[in-house]
This record gives structure tokens, C-alpha cells and sequence, in this order.
């Protein structure tokens, strides 16, 4: 890829407790983070604010979002896509939303080691996966959601499967720290893991005009090693504005702060720091005097839209920062590289945020890293 950036520049210097200060101050009694301040809360979102206030050392606020969420969950394990102080708003059954919560609590884990608490949310998280897994088709994809009167709708998305492939991960991860198995999840996490990396017909085509469904696949892990560095590239310049950010459609002139901070963590989990710091330089200044962050931005006239301050945009940045930083002890949850040692030798491997990916620590897809979660093909293509 022709590099049309500095490669190399300064860690950018954010407010970090201003940020968690934000996120905090949007949170309600009960636990709940809504995005904004009268805004709807969606429990996917609400997972990624609970991270970022757990690696910024608000842990009763923390637990108090995943209790939260504990306490609302449908009896078959799912939740409904958004509420309003608890209400539900929107009465879909999405599987990505009923999973999310797994990724939380390992992340919490790491940065805590709270086995206690863990084990109290794990049944939580148990029947997430299970609903979501009760809509995984025959060729490994999972449809995305049921409608309040439980009609399922066949439509896969590669940004939401690829959001529960790290999901699964996770939940995975943290049944192995309390001692349990789940060879039925390890099957199930290896035929979604091949339908992402070599199935793309299986998925909403529509969809790859959003810069998610581009590095999502890297950023969960279901694509490693050499291709993971293909798929960067091929649509590098497809979504990526120099200075500006990252594009949420490729066909519109609007860069979104939450998506070039994924993008961030992407580029940090596959080892290359250099071009997520540049990629989190352009973005370090775009925000508000209370710590929140623009949602979006139009280029190249720079109009801020829409103006809504979100949690979970300033939570973007945040784990965009820690992954970049080692600001935590959960900074490396989608690093690629702890993933591969941690699955091969049964321990949390210290990999610091400078380590480079050695090109044969990791086999193409990680094929090499974890027998059983991932398997051993060279086909992948992108979508």
C-alpha cells in the first residue's frame, strides 16, 4: 500500500478522565448508560461505555451497567434493541446486541481479575450466547435478528457476525477461567469464524459500503496474519480521508469519530501501531470542551453532524487509546497476538502495545493459534 501519511508520530495527549467523567455523568441510577442525555440506551453501545469506564477506574460504575443489564434480560436470553429509562423502544431480538455483554465481562475481567463478579453475570452471559447460537444458519453465518413476535429474519450482516465471532471469543475465554467447557460453542465459533473469512455471498451485500464491514473482520479476529494486512489494504483508500478520519459509507463525505477509532483498534490488534497512531492523531482534537467526542464531520467544509454527544463515541476513543497505550491491563483484548499465546499455552501472555507480530507467530486466520476455535485455510478472500 502506497503510505500517503507521516509513518510516524506523536502519541496524541487526551483528557482521559474527562472523557470517563462524560460517560459516567450519562449514567442513571440504575446502570443504565444511554447514549446522550435523553437519549435511548442499546445494550451493544452500553457494553462498550461499561468497558470504557472500567479501564478508566470507574468499576462500581462499571458493574453496575453489566447488573443492569443482568436484571432486564428476556427469559430466552436476549434483550431488546434499545430502551428508554428502561422501557423498551425498540422490540427486536438483535443476536449481536445479546451477545456483546461477553466481551464486556472478559474485558472486565482482565482489568480486574474479580472472579467473583464475573461468576455472577456468567449466566447472563450464558444465555446471550445461547439465543444467539439458537440463529446461526447451516453455513455458519447468524441471522440477525427476531422480531418482538419471535419471526426470525434470514438476514446475516458480516459487521454484526463479526461482532459476535469476538463475543464467542470472549465467552469462551471466561468459561475457561471458571472452569467450564463448551464444545458446542467452540463448533459453532469455527464455522462462523470460515463463513466470515471465506463465505461473503452469506452476508448482506449492501452493507460493504460501511467502513464496519471492512475492518470489523480484522478487529474481532476472524482474520489474521497476512490476510488481515490484505484487507486493510485493498480498501484503504476506499474509506480513509488523510486528516480527516475514517468514512461510515464509502460513497459519502462524512468521517465518523467511533469508527476511525475501531479502526484504531483494528490496526493495534493486527501489531500496526504506527498507522493507528496516525489514524488517532487526526481524530485526537475533534471534540468537545466537556470530553465528549463529535459523532461525525463533514469534509472537506467541516460541518459537525449530527451534534449529539454520545457515550459511546468518547468510549471508542478511549479503548482506541488503551489498545495504543497499554493504559490497563485489558488493553490487549483484541490483540491478535494474545489471542494466539493465550490459546496455545492456557495463559494471558504479556504482550505490550509496541510488540510487533512476529509473520510466524500467527498463521493465515490464526489457524495456528487455537485448535478449535480457529481453522486451518488459506482461502480467504474479503467480501
Amino acid at each position: 500500500m502506497e503510505v500517503i501519511l507521516p509513518r510516524r508520530a506523536q502519541k496524541p495527549d487526551l483528557d482521559i478522565d474527562l472523557m470517563a467523567s462524560f460517560i459516567a455523568g450519562l449514567q442513571k441510577v440504575s446502570g443504565e448508560i444511554p447514549w446522550s442525555d435523553g437519549g435511548k440506551t442499546d445494550p451493544w453501545d452500553h457494553v462498550e461505555s461499561a468497558m470504557a469506564l472500567a479501564v478508566t477506574g470507574y468499576l462500581e460504575e462499571a458493574r453496575r451497567a453489566y447488573e443492569w443489564l443482568a436484571a432486564i434480560q428476556l427469559p430466552d436470553g436476549s434483550w431488546w434493541a434499545s430502551y428508554r429509562d428502561g422501557v423498551p423502544d425498540d422490540m427486536t431480538k438483535d443476536t449481536n446486541m445479546s451477545t456483546y455483554v461477553a466481551v464486556g465481562l472478559y474485558h472486565y475481567y482482565l482489568t480486574t481479575r474479580d472472579r467473583a463478579f464475573v461468576r455472577r453475570i456468567w449466566p447472563t452471559v450464558k444465555r446471550g450466547i445461547e439465543f444467539t447460537l439458537s440463529l446461526q444458519a447451516p453455513g455458519g453465518q447468524i441471522y440477525w435478528a427476531k422480531n418482538s413476535d419471535d419471526v426470525v429474519d434470514p438476514m446475516s450482516l458480516l459487521t454484526g457476525c463479526s461482532s459476535i465471532f469476538m463475543s464467542m471469543k470472549c465467552a469462551l475465554a471466561t468459561a475457561a477461567v471458571l472452569g467450564e467447557s463448551h464444545p458446542s460453542w467452540e463448533e459453532a465459533l469455527v464455522k462462523l469464524g470460515e463463513a466470515i473469512r471465506n463465505r461473503p455471498s452469506l452476508f448482506n451485500m449492501i452493507k460493504s459500503r460501511y467502513s464496519m464491514d471492512w475492518y470489523y473482520p480484522v478487529l474481532c479476529g476472524a482474520v489474521t496474519g497476512d490476510d488481515a494486512r490484505k484487507r486493510i489494504d485493498k480498501y484503504w483508500h476506499k474509506f480513509v480521508v488523510p486528516n480527516w478520519g475514517i468514512r461510515c459509507v464509502s460513497d459519502r463525505p462524512w468521517v465518523t469519530i467511533a469508527e476511525s477509532a475501531e479502526c484504531v483498534i483494528a490496526l493495534a490488534a493486527m501489531g500496526d501501531f504506527e498507522q493507528a497512531r496516525t489514524v488517532m492523531r487526526w481524530i485526537e482534537r475533534k471534540k468537545y470542551d466537556d470530553g465528549s467526542y463529535w459523532m461525525g464531520v463533514t469534509f472537506p467544509d467541516g460541518v459537525i453532524w449530527p451534534e449529539e454527544r454520545t457515550s459511546w463515541t468518547s468510549a471508542a476513543v478511549i479503548l482506541a487509546w488503551d489498545a495504543l497505550t497499554d493504559m490497563s491491563p485489558a488493553s490487549r483484548l483484541f490483540s491478535h497476538r494474545f489471542w494466539s499465546q493465550s490459546c496455545r499455552s492456557g495463559a494471558e501472555p504479556d504482550v505490550g502495545p509496541e510488540e510487533q507480530i512476529p509473520e510466524n507467530d500467527i498463521g493465515e486466520n490464526g489457524d495456528r493459534a487455537c485448535p478449535g476455535m480457529f481453522v486451518e485455510d488459506s482461502r480467504s478472500e474479503g467480501s
